[in-house]
């Protein structure tokens, strides 16, 4: 049965390396991930980079928001452990399709250009749509998302009402359901399943890891994917 579990990297392996880098990623890959999840947000030239936070202040020797920032200023900026803030190109490119990549839509006015990045590596670099997964816990940017292209895979992620989450994917043919892990239960995940796909998140210890494994989710991120 854990086979058929997902082991997927929460930013990379963010309890191994800085969170949302190429380094990350890497690392994360080598740990043998079955999928990546990452952070994106729209910078002022109009990029998406990877990125978690609105502000770069926690992650990074920089200050203020994100979306203030042009990428020629983003690429300036050192994250902890000597990294640099990657582009949702750069981060599609070095993937390139070898494991599930889940792009969490974070920041305001991701969704056209997330779309229009996910086409293009499908179309011209190799990708398949199976192995992308758009998640968000704001519905407008899921809904466009939903609108522009019907081939990309959404998720719906919930921290506080599954009832709410589940009527909403429906919506938008959802494939998966994205909940914090401290709302499962056998019969919680038992019931999605009956519809979605479920993909919790971010369970790093391993007395949790082995209760939520047990209820048969389809994937797991975590922090430390190797604990899984």
């Amino acid at each position: 049965m854990d086979n058929s579990i997902l082991k997927i990297g929460h930013r990379g392996a963010k309890g191994h390396l800085a969170e949302n880098t190429l380094e990350s990623i890497k690392k994360a890959l080598q740990l043998g991930v079955d999928g990546i999840e990452i952070d994106v947000h729209r910078c002022a030239s109009g990029q998406l980079v990877v990125f978690h936070d609105f502000t770069l202040d926690r992650m990074t020797n920089g200050t203020g928001e994100v979306s203030k920032h042009t990428l020629n200023q983003l690429k300036q900026v050192e994250v902890k452990g000597h990294c640099q803030i990657p582009t949702l190109s750069e981060v599609l490119t070095f993937v390139n399709n070898k494991c599930l990549l889940n792009i969490e839509l974070k920041g305001h006015d991701t969704a056209e250009e997330a779309s229009r990045l996910i086409a293009f590596f499908v179309e011209k670099k190799g990708w398949d749509y199976k192995n992308i997964i758009v998640s968000s816990f704001q519905k407008e940017l899921l809904q466009t998302v939903f609108k522009i292209n019907k081939n990309i895979p959404l998720g719906v992620l919930t921290d506080s009402n599954l009832d709410n989450a589940v009527a909403f994917a429906k919506t938008i043919k959802a494939v998966s359901i994205h909940p914090d892990y401290t709302m499962l239960t056998h019969e919680v995940v038992e019931n999605l399943k009956k519809d979605f796909k479920v993909f919790t998140y971010t369970v790093n210890n391993l007395k949790p890891i082995k209760r939520i494994k047990s209820y048969g989710v389809d994937g797991v991120i975590s922090d430390f994917p190797n604990r899984l």
